[in-house]
């Protein structure tokens, strides 16, 4: 019983990350997201890793 709670809660826990990854990635990647950096001189210093993957 336990181990079935630990497995959901790891679960949960990967699924919050992978949300959080990709709407953050695909509201800069958007054209407002791209207005509002312009307009408020927004620029994040950390580089998402779909940006640093293997291929740089």
């Amino acid at each position: 019983m336990s181990g079935a709670i630990i497995l959901w809660l790891v679960g949960l826990f990967i699924l919050y990350f992978v949300i959080r990854t990709a709407v953050k990635d695909g509201i800069n990647i958007s054209i407002v997201g791209q207005l509002i950096e312009k307009k408020y001189d927004y620029k994040e210093d950390e580089k998402p890793f779909i940006k640093t993957d293997l291929d740089d």
